[in-house]
């Protein structure tokens, strides 16, 4: 696969899981264009038995976590509204307004179970990508994606009653 394609295939991927980290449009485009280059500058390093997204989506990450080192950045814990609990995770994420109230929620979920959550649901990686990006085990990624899954349904238990 040639960088070109990559970077077609895998634009949107990059940029959307950057918006997830940094909740900044303005951010996420500067740090997917400096995503690109720092690959662009180690493509030859790339080894082909990882998949483009997982490779790509590990540079972005440590690009976000640079990024804030150097600025500092300290996220905001936001609290949710009102959120129907009976209806699982994904089942809700495909109503946009249920959506955001998830995205706001998902915020004060530690890490990692924020960022395997968000690369699971919402870049739709698989557990072996998301162990790619970590550099775990697929077993580990399950596990992750599941705590996670349980501690954003009872943050939004909390905030039901």
């Amino acid at each position: 696969m040639s960088f070109e394609e990559m970077y077609k295939t895998n634009y949107r991927i990059v940029y959307g899981y950057l918006i997830n980290l940094s909740k900044n449009v303005s951010i996420a485009e500067e740090l997917t264009a400096q995503t690109f280059l720092n690959a662009l500058e180690n493509y030859k390093l790339y080894k082909d038995e990882d998949k483009p997204s997982a490779w790509l989506c590990r540079i972005a990450r440590n690009e976000y976590y640079k990024f804030c080192n150097k600025h500092k950045r300290i996220e905001s814990e936001t609290k949710l509204e009102n959120i129907y609990n009976s209806a699982d995770i994904e089942e809700i994420i495909v109503d946009k307004d249920l959506a955001i109230q998830i995205h706001k929620h998902l915020h004060s979920l530690n890490e990692p179970y924020k960022e395997v959550f968000v690369l699971k649901t919402f870049a739709e990686l698989s557990f072996k990508e998301i162990a790619q990006i970590f550099e775990k085990n697929e077993t580990w990624a399950r596990v992750t994606y599941y705590r996670a899954k349980i501690k954003l349904k009872e943050r939004m238990n909390e905030y039901d009653k």
